[in-house]
């Protein structure tokens, strides 16, 4: 893991189009601005966790008759 210091406005970028800037520091709270691309999907850690679990359970379950969902 890469570990860096920014300041409020300050950003950093990843690859050739994604930035990510410090846009308020409070005590406990960082909010972040990121920009990238529309095709690039972006989550927050703990959504994304449950969509791989979702996917996961979904992959499992046997039971599931596609002609259902028609």
């Amino acid at each position: 893991m890469l570990a860096l210091t920014r300041k409020k406005d300050e950003s950093i970028i990843i690859g050739d189009n994604i930035e990510i800037t410090i846009l308020e520091v409070n005590k406990n709270e960082v909010k972040l601005g990121i920009s990238a691309p529309k095709s690039v999907p972006i989550y927050r850690k703990e959504l994304y966790v449950e969509i791989q679990n979702s996917n996961k359970e979904a992959l499992n379950n046997k039971n599931i008759n596609l002609k259902d969902f028609l």
